[in-house]
């Protein structure tokens, strides 16, 4: 009998693979069907241990394979990645477990004759596992050849992206950055400050049996070290919230006025965070596009127990509908995501180069947008969790050119919760893996002055 987990992680890795779902839609899927919470989570580490480390996974069967992948079918591709990620990462796992399982998966997706080939490979795999074929740290990292075959294959990560984060970043900064990545995440967690303080936080946790630590730069994140907080999330005392993510939420709610208007709410973490900071005669209208996210984010509000929130469905790549300007708006713009490839790994073999300029494209045009429903002196705030410049300082410079009225304010100017060592020389909120151990996060702040 194949062990369930294994199922489920073959599953999602299919499901992703084939561009039905992405990490997260296919890990929620599978949820259902797994029982056992111990299946639930070695399930998940599979599935997203493979995402973060397929490049290096990929090269080494197909050095063992003695062929090309895309001379192996499909089924068979994802079997192996998912057995030798088991192999080379998760040492508590029996190999021969992994191996039989692996053959007979192979047999059930009816692929019974690469049986003998997939047990032929993983044994390989697992008895050469400590003198893997995998391109070395180069002796020189000015050899860009070298230096970029190593942080795409060893540190799996797409070629073009490890090209560009070498270019702009360097070897050093690219291959702290990648290691980032691979890297799991902790649980973060944000107080509701709308129903309790940060500095209760800590004792309610604890007597939850969890543990925690204060986040180094927002300053109502807390670092789970030990134990699992959902008692306290499922009551909403708390959400999961990475930190900077928290921070492009504290600089809102310092930037608002009484109205705001967050334009790409859902799931609305930001949302409910800007809510809890407004004073008593404050209000957030909260707008997506889309049925399920407007779904997710009533879900979220409901949780908070926020009663200064209107849900309102609407698409940004339009006119906003409404007659009253608001004091703050809010556009935490759709983006590529590549800021967050840590916590979405999948994401890096979802992007392409040419997705960049139609996603800014589309960013500056809802920020147009959303600049037509701000008042007289009000500001408008724009965020992204993308890495790449062209949708954050390149959208900015775009707007300030073709919007007339507005200027860029220093974000130390409008919120003194920022600490300085995550504002850029631009006076923009930018978070970096290799200067701050956070997801990659931009922000910029702009006011009406006509």
């Amino acid at each position: 009998m194949i062990a369930p987990a294994r199922l489920a992680a073959y599953d999602i890795l299919a499901a992703v693979s084939a561009g039905n779902a992405d990490l997260a839609t296919a890990l929620a899927f599978a949820r259902g069907g797994l029982h056992a919470e111990r299946d639930r989570t070695l399930a998940f580490e599979i599935a997203a241990g493979v995402f973060r480390w397929r490049a290096a996974l990929d090269h080494v069967i197909a050095a063992f394979a003695k062929r090309s992948l895309d001379r192996v079918d499909p089924e068979v591709v994802e079997i192996l990645r998912l057995s030798a990620y088991q192999l080379l990462h998760l040492s508590r796992v029996p190999a021969s477990a992994v191996v039989d399982d692996a053959v007979n998966l192979t047999r059930r997706v009816g692929k019974s004759s690469a049986s003998g080939f997939v047990n032929a490979v993983l044994r390989t795999i697992s008895r050469k596992r400590d003198t893997l074929p995998l391109p070395p740290r180069p002796q020189d990292p000015s050899n860009r050849d070298a230096a970029v075959h190593y942080l795409a294959v060893t540190l799996s990560h797409p070629r073009w992206l490890a090209e560009r984060w070498y270019e702009r970043l360097g070897f050093d900064a690219a291959e702290r950055w990648s290691q980032f990545d691979n890297a799991p995440a902790p649980i973060t967690l944000r107080a509701n400050t709308g129903r309790i303080s940060p500095a209760d936080v800590g004792a309610t946790l604890a007597e939850a049996g969890v543990r925690v630590h204060r986040a180094a730069f927002a300053p109502e994140a807390f670092v789970v070290d030990d134990g699992s907080p959902m008692s306290l999330v499922e009551d909403g005392l708390c959400a999961i919230q990475d930190e900077a993510s928290q921070l492009v939420a504290t600089l809102a709610a310092d930037a608002a006025g009484p109205l705001v208007l967050d334009t790409c709410a859902s799931p609305g973490g930001k949302t409910t965070m800007i809510a809890a900071a407004l004073p008593a005669d404050g209000r957030v209208v909260a707008c997506d596009v889309r049925d399920r996210r407007m779904a997710l984010l009533q879900r979220t509000v409901a949780l908070s127990g926020a009663t200064n929130i209107r849900l309102v469905q609407m698409n940004l790549l339009r006119p906003p509908p409404f007659r009253r300007p608001f004091d703050l708006v809010f556009v935490d713009a759709p983006c590529s995501g590549l800021g967050t490839l840590r916590r979405d790994p999948d994401i890096r073999w979802r992007r392409r180069e040419a997705d960049l300029a139609p996603f800014a494209a589309a960013e500056l045009t809802m920020l147009q947008r959303a600049a037509e429903a701000v008042a007289q002196n009000g500001r408008l705030v724009y965020a992204t969790c993308s890495s790449e410049p062209e949708e954050n300082e390149g959208v900015a410079q775009a707007f300030l050119a073709t919007t007339p009225g507005f200027s860029k304010r220093d974000v130390r100017d409008v919120s003194t919760r920022i600490p300085a060592a995550v504002v850029d020389e631009r006076g923009d909120l930018r978070t970096e893996p290799h200067r701050h151990g956070l997801e990659a996060f931009y922000a910029a702040v702009f006011q009406r002055n006509l």
